[in-house]
């Protein structure tokens, strides 16, 4: 029987991994997404074989996404300083062509969940509130969505 190292340092270090993410974003959902996204990215590559190099590609990827999803938050935050009118501009339309092929195949409201969360910056409690779902039901879907979208990369780039 193999013995899964990522899913057993998981499950082991899942308490002290969230608590490092929810210290680094200050936000308990974006910290449970960052941990699902590693042990998710570590699941597709699959080539961890020992239990010491699990923790440390776990604690590796998550303080990389950390940190990534804290660059996001800094430059959306300048970008809407520049627009000080508080108006919208719109998307460039090359880049919004470019990502229907990767959307489809996702329902009605897991495509309006991610274009909020992706494209406006909403908090999935904002969504929640907007859209009269409980964050759970929010999260679910978003998690559902991004996993189609991983899949229709994938398939995009055989």
């Amino acid at each position: 029987m193999d013995t899964d190292f990522l899913t057993t340092a998981y499950i082991d270090a899942r308490a002290r991994l969230h608590r490092f993410a929810t210290r680094m974003l200050r936000d308990d959902e974006d910290a449970a997404d960052a941990l699902q996204d590693a042990y998710l990215r570590l699941r597709c590559r699959g080539d961890i074989s020992s239990d010491s190099e699990a923790r440390f590609r776990l604690a590796a990827v998550l303080r990389n996404l950390c940190v990534d999803r804290l660059r996001k938050r800094r430059e959306t935050r300048l970008e809407m300083e520049r627009f000080d009118d508080g108006g919208y501009e719109m998307p460039d339309t090359d880049a919004a062509e470019m990502s229907r092929p990767l959307r489809s195949g996702l329902t009605s409201l897991q495509k309006r969940i991610i274009s909020l969360v992706a494209d406006e910056g909403m908090e999935y409690s904002e969504i929640a509130r907007q859209l009269g779902m409980t964050v759970e039901a929010v999260r679910m879907n978003a998690s559902r969505a991004r996993a189609r979208i991983r899949e229709n990369y994938k398939k995009l780039n055989r």
